[in-house]
């Protein structure tokens, strides 16, 4: 019963802290959090982005891989060994 008490202490500090800092408007305790935070911002944005580009291209591609397509062309691939003839 103990730790659970504990536990409730601990989270209300918390949630105190984070309400006081919202309440004076300084968040961050520095320009390093600042950047940070702007940095943690961008990866997400990135990732996001990254995401839509996935979805579009896997929705437009359903779509433009039914208009005719040329048939591909087979080519040989590799090199001729010619050691190996008699």
């Amino acid at each position: 019963m103990d730790l659970a008490g504990d536990l409730d202490k601990e989270l209300e500090a918390t949630a105190q802290e984070v309400l006081g800092k919202l309440r004076s408007r300084e968040l961050f305790q520095s320009t390093w959090d600042t950047a940070a935070f702007i940095i943690f911002l961008i990866f997400l944005g990135t990732v996001l982005l990254l995401l839509l580009l996935v979805c579009i291209h896997c929705c437009c591609h359903s779509c433009c891989s039914r208009r005719a397509s040329r048939p591909q062309k087979e080519r040989p691939r590799g090199v001729d060994n010619l050691a190996l003839e008699p």
